[in-house]
């Protein structure tokens, strides 16, 4: 099945054409001008995705060399920011409309969760996916296409956000993963960050470190930037207790729960001392690992179509009033409301 699939979760603009598990192309026009601001602006973000999104779509058509082939068209319903997401999910209910084929809104996170089968070797049910974004930090048991259960979470601030936020106390600037890594990578392990330990022990919280770094700049530098060689320090001391806490609760996952493989996705997958701590992990317990390639880890149109595919082959089928939704409390998951997000 030939499938269009559209993401205006955040400051992404992306459109992707699947031949079922065959990514055709795969455009993504990311919003570099948010960087001077030290985070990304909703009203701005709403803009260039208006701007962007039909020459995208005319591209991606181009690209795949199809014209009047597309047979559904997927779009991301939530969460994210409403006005955002409301640019993509008109879009694509229009192009449905238009043409007459079907539609269906995808849950963004159940894209991230299921972009792992974007790659020549794919997750084996049931699998054990580790989802880690700006925005969410989920540990989720894959049992099936619409057999999903949330078994950890973050109860406080995602592991993405920990990193823009730590990022920007050590004057790093935005977005503050990679630049975080880049200074982490010249560092030692110099400073002992504290690891949150929460009731559920599969669950997450990285308010603490956060303040732990705050705490720690304050009392050694008072208002200063520290000079740049501790910077790589602290740096690395702090990532690694951000990694460390991901790993931990998933190990503790991995003893409890039998699975057949490991999956690590969402835009934090591309750090890479998480992606050689998940490695190491995964020939521990002898399990399969799948990382999706880093074009797949940030926010992508590929895995809004193959996920859209996927309800849609499981038989869902949905009326064009279906809202955007910014909060994954609300939303929930759309197959049965199997995958609860809420605490």
């Amino acid at each position: 099945m030939i499938v269009l699939g559209i993401e205006t979760s955040c400051d992404e603009t992306s459109v992707a054409v699947l031949d079922d598990d065959k990514v055709i192309s795969n455009l993504v026009s990311s919003q570099d001008f948010h960087t001077k601001y030290g985070g990304v602006v909703p009203e701005l973000s709403s803009r260039a995705h208006l701007q962007i999104v039909l020459p995208l779509i005319r591209e991606a058509l181009k690209k795949s060399g199809l014209k009047n082939e597309i047979e559904l068209v997927a779009a991301t319903a939530g969460p994210g920011l409403i006005g955002a997401l409301l640019v993509g999910l008109t879009f694509g209910k229009s192009l449905s409309f238009a043409n007459n084929i079907p539609f269906v809104p995808v849950n963004h996170i159940e894209g991230h969760i299921f972009s792992g089968f974007l790659q020549e070797e794919k997750p084996e049910f049931p699998y054990l996916c580790l989802t880690v974004s700006g925005g969410h930090t989920l540990l989720v048991y894959v049992a099936g296409y619409d057999n999903l259960r949330v078994i950890g979470s973050t109860i406080d601030d995602a592991a993405g956000e920990a990193f823009d936020k730590g990022a920007k106390m050590l004057g790093l600037g935005y977005p503050g993963g990679p630049a975080l890594q880049n200074a982490a990578r010249q560092g030692n392990l110099s400073i002992d960050f504290p690891i949150a330990h929460c009731k559920n022990q599969y669950d997450f919280s990285f308010s603490g470190v956060k303040t732990s770094l705050l705490r720690y700049l304050q009392s050694q530098y008072g208002n200063e930037i520290p000079h740049r060689n501790d910077i790589a320090d602290i740096a690395a001391s702090y990532q690694n207790a951000i990694v460390k806490a991901l790993v931990s609760k998933t190990e503790k996952a991995l003893k409890k729960f039998g699975v057949k493989s490991l999956s690590l996705t969402g835009g934090v997958a591309a750090n890479l001392l998480l992606r050689e701590s998940f490695r190491e992990l995964a020939g521990k317990y002898g399990k399969s690992l799948i990382i999706p390639d880093l074009k797949y880890c940030g926010d992508n149109a590929a895995m809004i179509a193959y996920r859209g595919l996927k309800v849609y082959n499981a038989g869902y089928r949905y009326d064009l009033s279906f809202p955007a939704f910014a909060s994954s409390k609300k939303m929930g998951m759309f197959l049965g409301q199997s995958l609860k997000i809420s605490e």
